[in-house]
């Protein structure tokens, strides 16, 4: 099973992926001035002092004027913000600046590359962690401050795009944030006919097989639970499969939660629960939506949603389609 750390390697370990990042998501006057032709792939395998291998990230590199820019990719795929991503950020720079000097590719009394070091983020909270690393440094005296050090980092928060705006641009990776929020299988459809179209180049082979297998493999899974997926070798194969089960598909999704459907089980839980409480009502079908989408619940699970308020019934159940654990759905 391929899980969406490897998925999103794999697809931005295309050149043309990086290339679309760059121009749809990163709005700077010098990102005109990038030679995208010059991109090329960087071993990325970092060791941090706790000995863990930052082999999931992404680096390329690209000519900019006559000088080499790096584009150090983080991929964040986590329930919860984590508010010390300045500080990870700015300890895996300075090892890719360790890494140039030591294989030689830096030279004693060259200056060292500049680094754009992305993280890209699709959780559901609202990302609230610093992107400067100053400002998690306490606030000094005098001219204690010239010694606080400073990078950031450029955030790219997927699910807060727009739908229109993501549909507007003839862009790869728009259209994979778009896969990830399409709420029906005519949506994924939509974009799938998309890649369809723009990847039709020979060369561009491995980039479709990359899409088809994130498609059969991590994010149909995701939206269908329960439904078996067929291996599926190509993006028209992917079109024809919607095209057969879009009818089933929207009836279990509806089943789930999803849309209209979510609101209306709510409703029928609000009359259900008139015998026993509308707020029973509610905590128990949000109990049986998740007991069918996550199988067996640990005990905490029951005892939170039945004690829980209105508001925070309703947010659960706004997120338990689109949540890939029990973490995700209950993250503050």
């Amino acid at each position: 099973m391929v899980d969406y750390d490897s998925g999103y390697k794999t697809l931005f370990s295309h050149a043309i992926m990086v290339q679309d990042l760059l121009q749809g998501f990163v709005r700077e006057e010098w990102v005109g001035q990038v030679d995208f032709t010059s991109l090329e792939k960087v071993n990325g395998s970092y060791v941090t002092d706790d000995l863990r291998d930052r082999e999931d990230d992404v680096v390329w590199r690209v000519r900019w004027g006559e000088e080499w820019l790096y584009v150090y990719l983080l991929l964040e795929f986590q329930a919860t913000v984590d508010w010390m991503m300045s500080v990870r950020i700015t300890s895996y720079v300075m090892l890719l600046y360790q890494d140039l000097v030591k294989s030689g590719q830096v030279k004693a009394g060259e200056r060292l590359p500049p680094v754009l070091p992305v993280v890209l983020y699709n959780g559901k909270p609202t990302w609230t962690a610093a992107q400067e690393i100053g400002d998690l440094i306490a606030t000094v005296p005098g001219g204690l401050d010239r010694y606080r050090p400073r990078m950031r980092y450029l955030l790219i928060d997927q699910i807060r795009y727009k739908d229109a705006e993501l549909g507007a641009m003839r862009n790869l990776v728009a259209a994979l944030f778009r896969l990830e929020k399409s709420r029906s299988p005519e949506k994924i459809r939509e974009v799938v006919r998309h890649l369809i179209e723009w990847l039709r180049a020979p060369e561009q082979l491995s980039l479709r097989r990359a899409f088809t297998v994130m498609l059969g493999r991590v994010l149909l899974p995701k939206k269908v639970p329960g439904q078996p997926i067929p291996e599926l070798n190509d993006l028209r194969e992917v079109d024809a499969m919607l095209a057969e089960t879009v009818q089933e598909w929207t009836k279990q999704w509806e089943a789930q939660g999803v849309g209209k459907g979510l609101r209306q089980g709510l409703l029928q839980g609000r009359q259900e629960g008139r015998q026993e409480g509308r707020q029973e009502g509610e905590a128990a079908l949000l109990l049986r939506i998740l007991q069918r989408r996550f199988g067996m619940l640990p005990e905490w699970v029951a005892e939170r949603v039945r004690s829980a308020g209105q508001s925070s019934l309703e947010s659960w159940g706004d997120r338990v389609l689109d949540a890939r654990s029990l973490d995700e759905i209950f993250a503050e």
